[in-house]
């Protein structure tokens, strides 16, 4: 692929050159594992589980995993019209090459990018067609939060990781090791791997033709019920301090896990119900991740990640600390999936003084029935606190998130929304400022493992109806936007959600009708698969239509953690417009994913990575208060003495132990590694329960300030810049550094090249000086912006500093820091008044790859410095603008052959800027238009900037 780099849209993405990539020597690596995520490198980029992955199976030093993503359409089509097959960024390896390919799955609508991606490597669609030399053809594997319900990818996929993958995947490697080492073919490896806890092999299950919607049956008498695998304790697990840096990214920031699991409890959500327990990291592991994680990537924004941050019980005191080291260096924070009322003042007023992001609600449902029927746990109150609460610390927008078609759902809900809407715009009370609301409708999927796994979805037309029945009602109204999500998408994920095997035949059929990048509204079309649908003889209402609880189901052969009892009494509760608590600070529900005195966990217990405790003393003698199945995690110090040193308030007392009533588990669904363990010794460190921190939110309620007239009080809207610290505005010297961009960097656009200083600069430690106002930034300016694909010697950029530090240090702290192609040739101190002084001109050396076509770049120069004027049109921004640019060259001359290493014959020249500028990659294509077209030309043809040329007449560097 990278010879193909000079055609590819966004070729940075694929020339493997981001910091912190992991290279090694492929004659000292026993097993090559590509890490693949079925869409764009900004989306993989941004998925923090890869990360996770890559740091642990690189951490073998006879292991080495590679990332790739889904080349873009064009991307593709290239790839196929060169006959190249899809490889990976850091060695360019053809996936087929590999031991290993391993897919994060993380949603319905990526399964024909998975298609995608093997057919460019050329690697055989289905299991049944790839060869039993493992040699031959890769292990293709799959893990995500997506795959307790793949069955339409099963004929797909080897071996489907279920759970967290930070020990499944080196157990699923380590077997595979093994299997190359004896030559085993591919379906013996299968049949072994079936003992691995987590693993499913769905070659080890076959359909039943006469009832498709049930449960696959099992082939193999001892292997009936694979099950979710999850690590008991992640403080016990590696997290990547030093993770890739990308060059670009949907999230381009620092994602630091804080917790793992959700037991909110939300009736439609997936990941809330199978997610469990919750887990949270401790304050201690994460301040020495987050201090390592920045002092690695450099990144100038920090994002505490999981299913409901707000709900993290020390997320207080984490803050406060965190933002300590935010306000000294500048960083960002961002808290993503806050509920409603989940922050409190101290922290919004800290983050509001640092940088002021957006926010993002979501009620969920406009009616208050509806969200007990959903189990939101939000009230009116809590909703319309929230908004007064960021009115008063100077926030004036406030996006809301609203679903569809929910079970049960009227017009009066609907209607509801818009009054929710309103309420919140007006909260702070007649004569305040309002809010700008925008408001996000999404239609409800229902997905399996969840309370409402046996409602229809409603039909797209009735999605339009309901989301043309909201827009009436925000027509003309001040202060209210509203955006929805294409119904037609919706509508086939929910045809996906709850497939059964029967549906692989109908993704093949669309990927092969052209349809990849599904969850893309520009790449995006329903026609493909409905085509799809009608020759596999199926129909789209009969996968969105409704279930019988009680009846079998496709995902029915897995185990996820939770009892179907369970699911039936929220499904009951939620008819009944019951809510049911969040059992972190309340009674266990007895879903089944925890430990209790009444038996084990539904999922198997495993050692977790690093956890070396040996397993002694009963499950009843392993925690004193075993009754619990909600527990506060060991803590230095008290959580209240913590709490105090925060200003956290009292009532964030150390964890107490509250009995859980008795777990009742079927002995036909329980699975066998848990049912196994339930006698054996178990320690605290392997048991399955929530762990906390604080046994209870360590934020206090929030009180809205008022007048005397009890109106809210209200920053005003022209509110203060960010506060920042007086050292950092300080301009005690500026720097000119000089620097190479080759190889791989060339690929680099200017924005992405100022991305990457910009992190190498924080990670070296210089001090920056930053510029003042609502969005501070370091004190930076650039050259003229290099085409992407030229080289050059001679690049640099202006540095202020708010410390003198002598210019050789600048350059000992910053090169071993720069990627691959770039290093720091010259550093000087320059005045204040020629820092962004530009060059007159610059020199280039021109090459291509034969002999024969330097003699025809020779003649062309000839040719074009013997003309008087040359008129040159090009289109930019403003239209055509017209130019001589035979004014430009300013000297030319040809290298001998022994004077340029990778060509017979070379040009070298000076450009001159002094009447205007040009690309030159533009002026050379003018030149050479007698050798080629652009198109055929370019990606042989190898500029390289030499040297640029001031007003002194002198080169630099």
């Amino acid at each position: 692929m990278r010879s193909l780099l000079p055609l590819l849209p966004k070729p940075s993405r694929y020339a493997g050159i981001e910091d912190n990539v992991c290279r090694k020597d492929p004659q000292n690596v026993r097993l090559r594992v590509a890490l693949a995520f079925p869409d764009t490198y900004d989306v993989g980029m941004s998925y923090l589980g890869q990360k996770i992955l890559y740091n642990i199976v690189n951490s073998r030093p006879h292991w080495w995993a590679e990332r790739v993503m889904a080349p873009e359409r064009e991307a593709g089509d290239i790839l196929r019209a060169h006959n190249t097959p899809l490889a990976t960024l850091e060695s360019d390896t053809p996936l087929g090459q590999t031991h290993c390919l391993s897919f994060s799955i993380t949603h319905e609508l990526c399964y024909t990018n998975v298609l995608y991606m093997l057919d460019l490597a050329g690697i055989p669609l289905r299991t049944a067609d790839r060869p039993q030399d493992l040699t031959a053809c890769p292990l293709v594997i799959a893990g995500g939060g997506a795959l307790l319900s793949a069955e339409p990818l099963t004929p797909f996929i080897d071996i489907m990781v279920l759970g967290d993958g930070e020990e499944s995947l080196p157990d699923v490697l380590e077997l595979l090791e093994k299997a190359l080492d004896s030559g085993w073919t591919r379906e013996r490896l299968l049949l072994e791997a079936r003992h691995i806890p987590g693993v499913y092999v769905p070659s080890l299950f076959t359909a039943r033709p006469e009832a498709p919607t049930a449960p696959p049956v099992p082939l193999m008498d001892d292997y009936t019920r694979p099950a979710r695998r999850i690590v008991a304790d992640i403080n016990n697990t590696p997290y990547p301090a030093k993770q890739v840096v990308p060059v670009g990214a949907v999230h381009n920031r620092l994602s630091l896990e804080i917790a793992r699991g959700c037991t909110r409890g939300c009736r439609f959500c997936h990941a809330g119900m199978v997610y469990r327990p919750v887990r949270e990291r401790s304050l201690e592991t994460i301040q020495t991740l987050m201090d390592d994680c920045l002092s690695e990537t450099g990144f100038d924004e920090i994002s505490f990640l999981s299913l409901s941050t707000g709900d993290f019980s020390a997320l207080k005191t984490l803050c406060f600390n965190a933002l300590d080291r935010c306000a000294r260096e500048q960083i960002g924070l961002s808290l993503p999936s806050l509920r409603v009322g989940s922050i409190d003042d101290e922290i919004i007023e800290r983050m509001a003084d640092l940088r002021r992001t957006g926010c993002t609600l979501a009620p969920e449902a406009g009616s208050q029935r509806l969200r007990d029927v959903i189990n939101k746990g939000v009230t009116e109150e809590d909703l319309l606190l929230h908004a007064q609460k960021l009115l008063e610390h100077g926030w004036r927008q406030v996006k809301l998130y609203f679903m569809i078609g929910l079970p049960t759902e009227t017009d009066e809900d609907l209607a509801a929304i818009t009054e929710t809407c309103l309420k919140v715009r007006d909260a702070a009370g007649r004569g305040s400022p309002r809010l700008q609301v925008t408001a996000a409708l999404s239609p409800f999927v229902p997905k399996p493992f969840t309370p409402f796994q046996w409602v229809p979805q409603i039909s797209q037309e009735e999605i339009q109806r309901r989301v043309h029945f909201v827009r009436q009602q925000f027509k003309g109204v001040k202060f209210l936007k509203l955006r929805w999500h294409e119904p037609a998408m919706s509508h086939l994920e929910g045809i996906l959600s709850r497939a059964d095997r029967r549906m692989a035949d109908v993704v093949e059929k669309a990927y092969r009708k052209g349809s990849i990048f599904t969850s893309w509204m520009e790449h995006f079309a329903l026609a493909p698969w409905l085509e799809a649908l009608e020759e596999c003889g199926l129909s789209a209402q009969e996968c969105t239509g409704e279930r019988q609880p009680g009846s079998p189901l496709p995902w029915g052969h897995l185990e996820a953690g939770i009892s179907e009892e369970f699911l039936l009494r929220e499904w009951q509760r939620a008819l009944g417009e019951k809510i049911t608590d969040d059992c972190r600070y309340g009674a266990c529900r007895q879903c089944g994913a925890c430990d209790t005195k009444a038996g084990p966990s539904r999922m198997p217990h495993t050692p977790s990575p690093g956890c070396v405790a040996p397993l002694t003393g009963s499950l009843g003698e392993a925690v004193p208060h075993m009754g619990s199945s909600n527990d506060a995690a060991p803590h230095s110090g008290s959580p209240n003495d913590a709490a105090s040193a925060n200003e956290a308030p009292a009532d964030a007392q150390s964890a107490t132990t509250t009995d859980c009533a008795p777990l009742a588990h079927n002995a036909q669904e329980q699975s066998a590694p848990a049912s196994a363990l339930h006698d054996t010794p178990l320690p605290d460190s392997h048991q399955h329960r929530n762990r906390l921190i604080f046994s209870q939110r360590d934020q206090r309620a929030h009180q809205p300030s008022r007048d005397e007239e009890g109106r809210l009080v209200c920053r005003p809207p022209a509110s203060r810049p960010p506060k920042i610290t007086a050292e950092l505005t300080v301009k005690a010297a500026q720097y000119r550094i000089w620097h190479s961009k080759a190889g791989g960097c060339a690929y680099l656009s200017q924005l992405e090249l100022q991305a990457v200083l910009d992190r190498a600069l924080r990670r070296a430690g210089l001090p920056m000086a930053f510029s003042q106002g609502f969005h501070p930034m370091p004190l930076m300016s650039f050259g003229r912006a290099l085409p992407v694909g030229v080289e050059s010697r001679a690049e640099w950029f202006a540095l202020t500093l708010h410390k003198v530090l002598p210019p050789q240090e600048i350059a000992d702290r910053l090169n071993p820091l720069l990627p691959l192609g770039m290093e720091v040739v010259r550093v000087e101190f320059v005045d204040k008044s020629h820092r962004t002084e530009q060059a007159i001109a610059e020199a280039f050396c021109l090459s291509l790859p034969t002999p024969e076509e330097n003699r025809q770049v020779v003649q062309c120069f000839e040719d074009f410095a013997a003309l008087p004027e040359l008129n040159f049109t090009r289109d930019t921004k403003k239209g055509p603008r017209t130019a001589n640019i035979r004014a430009m060259l300013r000297q030319w001359e040809p290298l001998a052959p022994e004077q340029h290493e990778n060509a017979s014959e070379a040009v070298t020249f000076v450009a001159d800027w002094s009447s205007g500028y040009l690309s030159p990659l533009l002026f050379v294509m003018a030149i050479l238009q007698p050798v080629g077209m652009p198109d055929t030309l370019r990606p042989r043809l190898k500029l390289v900037k030499t040297a640029q040329i001031f007003a002194d007449e002198k080169l630099y560097p």
